[in-house]
């Protein structure tokens, strides 16, 4: 760089144009190997450490910067969440207040959170860079000033060597020789001395900042923690408030009756019921007394004959044309014991089949046939997936346990028609259903 100010005579550019010429020569000739360059590796490692200490210092600024602006992002993003969360809170829910205090107190969490970070490590950050520009010039001043003193001491040790000595010339280079020689080595201690420093000096600002930074975040996660348990137990009390409101109200629904089966079944499709409740119980059949196995024994099948026509004769008084019989006048014969052969109980699929007009044999635990209203799509392995007019065989729970309130166990009628198979049996709701 020139080395000019304001009120620059013509003479002082012309000397500081002639500085930049021969400097330009110099390195020429140095480049071309005709002129020795002075060179100090031990500072040239200062310089290589400085270039690495700028490169890091502005990366962790500019992260740092970044990071700050995220806050600030997340900030906003909190605040129009919680006053989201304000404005949707109805007065007569639990903890109103408490929610409006909540979200003040995190917006001002969020504020303090910012300004914190960047009080205490982006600003310093900032003097730590600031400090960068001026040491990089002085370290390209002293590069100057280097070429300059090997461009005078060149020039005296050419006078010197010619043929014509002319004492004045080599009188003057050497004062110049001189004069550039304190210029460069006064900068050069400068720099030796500080570059060091400010290298080893960056520990002390990394460990500044990231420890900063670690502090007011484990300040802000502790507190903006208390407040989200605040916000839990706030959501926990109005979800209990609303059970028991629900219950209330569900009482209100119990006293004025049960909905009617068909109301049941023409709840939409979208609404599944609840699974929770236990099973009814397996209805118990019990064969009639005329399919009960009869007696060998005469005696009794004369006393049970007995007590049969007697309680005959007793409610068909009016009816019976032979009412008016007396049992003395009666053949002995008509009174002889007669045995009947045994009679098997009738099973409880006989039961449902005669019951439920079914035909054909029918599955282990058959209780109804019903008829799909609603297509119902299965949404978990036990569920058995319905389709509207599908006929489907209801079947009894192997555990009575299992069954849920307001769902059935069943196989369609058109596999068990052709498989015989009920280990695609499943589970499916009740009022997407009728009996028929």
């Amino acid at each position: 760089m020139a080395e000019t100010g304001k009120g620059v005579t013509a003479g002082k550019l012309a000397i500081n144009v002639q500085k930049r010429l021969t400097r330009a020569q110099e390195k020429v000739m140095q480049k071309l190997g005709k002129a020795d360059e002075t060179r100090d590796a031990a500072f040239e490692e200062m310089v290589a450490n400085f270039n690495k200490q700028t490169m890091e210092g502005t990366r962790l600024h500019k992260d740092l910067k970044a990071y700050l602006v995220a806050v600030k992002t997340m900030h906003d993003a909190s605040r129009r969440l919680q006053d989201c969360l304000a404005d949707m809170y109805e007065p007569e829910w639990f903890g109103k207040e408490e929610m409006d205090t909540l979200a003040e107190d995190t917006d001002t969490l969020w504020l303090d959170y910012h300004q914190s970070l960047t009080d205490k490590c982006l600003t310093s950050m900032d003097l730590y860079l600031a400090q960068f520009p001026d040491i990089k010039a002085r370290i390209a001043k002293r590069d100057r000033k280097m070429v300059d003193f090997d461009s005078a001491r060149h020039h005296f040790g050419s006078l010197q060597k010619g043929k014509k000595k002319d004492e004045a010339k080599i009188a003057k280079a050497e004062e110049d020789l001189g004069r550039a020689q304190k210029i460069f080595e006064e900068l050069n201690v400068e720099l030796q001395d500080e570059l060091p420093t400010l290298f080893d000096n960056r520990v002390g600002i990394y460990v500044t900042a990231f420890q900063g930074l670690a502090n007011h975040q484990e300040k802000f996660h502790k507190e903006i923690g208390k407040l989200s348990h605040n916000l839990n137990d706030i959501m926990t009390k109005l979800e209990e408030q609303r059970q028991l409101k629900k219950g209330g109200t569900a009482a209100e629904k119990t006293e004025e009756g049960a909905k009617s089966e068909e109301a049941n079944h023409s709840e939409s499709a979208s609404s599944p019921p609840k699974r929770p409740g236990p099973p009814p119980s397996r209805p118990q059949l019990t064969p009639s007394p005329d399919q009960r196995k009869l007696h060998n024994d005469p005696s009794e099948a004369e006393a049970e004959a007995s007590e049969l026509d007697t309680e005959t004769m007793s409610t068909s008084h009016q009816s019976d044309p032979w009412s008016g019989l007396n049992l003395l006048d009666w053949d002995v014969e008509v009174l002889q014991p007669t045995t009947f052969p045994a009679m098997k109980a009738p099973s409880w699929d006989s039961w449902s089949a005669v019951a439920n007009g079914s035909e054909g044999e029918l599955p282990p635990g058959f209780l109804y046939k019903v008829k799909a209203i609603h297509d119902y799509t299965a949404t978990d392995n036990d569920e058995l997936e319905l389709k509207t007019g599908d006929m489907v065989l209801a079947l009894a729970f192997d555990n009575p346990d299992e069954q849920d309130d307001g769902w059935l166990m069943g196989v369609k009628e058109s596999h068990w028609a052709q498989n015989k198979d009920i280990s695609v049996k499943g589970v499916f709701p009740e009022n997407f259903t009728q009996k028929v």
